[in-house]
């Protein structure tokens, strides 16, 4: 009885584990392709963001602990020169900040700190590109994926209309369309949400540090009038 079992099982199994992701990729049809190449894309385009910005906001993210004692020991010093020299050799938003800060001195505290300021806002600009387009491939991924579905599903009823024997291979093309792209626009689209929410954090830390510094700064610059 069980060998019966296994032997009626088995043909199954064996169609199953011969279909490979591609094989049903290429059986979603035309359309499927064209929605499934969209989406792969859009995977693509959402990755590179994701590496490109996690990089530049780790290391924007790094501030060596001693820069702004080394700032505040050459403006003690009077030596503004050798302060803005380190501002200019450390590639942070912080440092470009500081800069514009040192470049000011002399004039009123609330001209240093409005130009500080802007110098801050341009670099927040700076820390934010491309991630309205992560966010835009989170939302649009799953609805591309969603168009897919319809006319996969539309394809279905269509052959299922016109064939005289409905069998299972008759709707598979349709369905697999439909499944396919509904499993890849989510999939993309989870994955760049989760993403984008992800480098915003980022993006709000180094922000914070951002303002933490310029009032260390803005403190320094009032130390010798105390």
């Amino acid at each position: 009885m069980f060998s019966n079992l296994l032997l009626f099982f088995q043909p199954a199994e064996d169609a199953v584990a011969t279909q490979s992701l591609f094989d049903i990729i290429f059986k979603s049809g035309p359309i499927g392709l064209t929605v499934i190449g969209i989406l792969l894309i859009l995977s693509v385009i959402a990755l590179y963001i994701f590496v490109e910005r996690l990089l530049t906001l780790k290391k924007a993210g790094q501030i060596d602990e001693s820069f702004m004692n080394n700032i505040r020991a050459n403006v003690a010093a009077g030596n503004i020169p050798a302060a803005r020299a380190l501002c200019q050799t450390t590639d942070t938003p912080v440092a470009r900040m500081v800069e514009k800060g040192l470049a000011r001195i002399g004039k009123p505290l609330r001209d240093i700190d409005a130009a500080i300021e802007n110098v801050g806002n341009l670099e927040v600009f700076k820390l934010e590109k491309n991630l309205s387009r992560l966010a835009s491939i989170a939302g649009a991924a799953p609805m591309i994926g969603f168009f897919g579905t319809v006319t996969g599903m539309i394809l279905a009823f269509y052959e299922m209309a016109n064939a005289q024997n409905v069998t299972p291979d008759v709707l598979a093309g349709g369905i697999y369309q439909a499944l396919l792209t509904t499993a890849f626009g989510l999939a993309i689209g989870i994955f760049a949400f989760v993403a984008y929410n992800f480098l915003v954090s980022s993006v709000e830390k180094v922000v914070f540090q951002m303002e933490r510094s310029t009032v260390d700064f803005m403190d320094l610059l009032q130390e010798p009038t105390v």
